[in-house]
């Protein structure tokens, strides 16, 4: 938590001045901040200009039927996106859109929520869609990591490390790229040093993250 907020941004995406204004209000006093939209189109107008999706947790309060785009056509543009996992769309809907709601969370959508809602079920949803938020951008900041770092290995380290990495002793290693055993000690070495392991559970392990 910091200053006086919780991590994390929920974009509120409705066209009744209203809704967003209470949404607003119960979010403020659970300490998280809300960035309003009272329209799909002016959210989507602003998300296609995120350059590798969010930097920090972040969820969306997407309601499903609107004047211009609706909530579920923005859901649907929201779905291309590489990004998509890392924003989880809770809808908000009325009874007669509740089948169209769970057929959207069938196809990605973190949850829906009818109105009239309870705050604190809405809240609950909304803190755990933050969490799931969190948790996907480190998981793609720690693959990015893995990628920088394969990079940095020469041809010729990727093509040991793949062999090592397959459980393959060092002699075979050796016999499979025709070079001699201590060569392959020298390139496990460094590949060590850059990978930043100390053995072959944790380079597996490591590998097997992304």
């Amino acid at each position: 938590m910091r200053g006086m907020t919780r991590d994390g941004t929920v974009f509120l995406i409705d066209d009744d001045d209203a809704v967003r204004d209470s949404l607003g209000w119960l979010l403020r006093t659970r300490r998280l901040l809300s960035i309003p939209y009272a329209s799909a189109d002016a959210f989507w107008a602003e998300a296609q200009g995120w350059t590798g999706g969010p930097s920090s947790p972040c969820c969306a309060l997407l309601d499903l039927r609107m004047p211009g785009m609706s909530g579920l056509a923005l859901f649907e543009h929201l779905r291309e996106q590489p990004w998509f996992a890392q924003m989880p769309v809770i809808f908000l809907s009325g009874h007669a859109d509740v089948p169209t709601a769970v057929d959207a969370v069938l196809r990605g959508a973190f949850d829906f929520c009818e109105k009239p809602f309870s705050d604190n079920a809405l809240v609950a949803r909304v803190e755990c869609a933050l969490e799931q938020s969190a948790e996907r951008l480190s998981q793609r900041k720690r693959s990015q990591e893995l990628q920088q770092r394969i990079a940095g290995l020469t041809e010729r380290e990727q093509a040991v490390m793949q062999w090592i990495a397959s459980g393959m002793p060092n002699k075979l290693v050796a016999d499979q790229l025709g070079i001699s055993v201590r060569t392959v000690e020298v390139h496990r070495a460094r590949i060590f040093d850059k990978m930043g392991v100390r053995s072959v559970v944790d380079l597996v392990r490591l590998l097997h993250q992304s």
